[in-house]
């Protein structure tokens, strides 16, 4: 079953153009994964301090290797100095109400 998930979280005040460059370096390095089906990062319209990130991978064995990969405590670590939060937020989503 796939795994999908977002991220959410706020950059420090003037700190988030910074945080859109580290964030552009891990989405080129997240969309090589291959169970990746999705890794898209945004700035919420109105506030461009809040990040959303939507991710999708093909499985649990898929997530978990993005989990693992290499550049992803980096990235955390440096995320982690520009952000309010103690870390992204993550919210799992389950699919809802297909069509037929």
């Amino acid at each position: 079953m796939a795994v999908t998930l977002y991220a959410e979280f706020t950059a420090r005040p003037g700190r988030a153009d910074e945080v859109e460059t580290l964030l552009q370096g891990l989405v080129a390095q997240v969309r090589t994964e291959p169970g990746n089906a999705r890794f898209d990062a945004y700035r919420v319209r109105g506030d461009g301090d809040r990040f959303f990130v939507f991710e999708e991978y093909a499985d649990e064995d898929a997530f978990a290797a993005h989990i693992s990969a290499p550049y992803g405590g980096p990235f955390n670590a440096a995320l982690g100095e520009l952000i309010i939060e103690d870390g992204s937020q993550l919210t799992f989503l389950e699919r809802a109400a297909e069509p037929d």
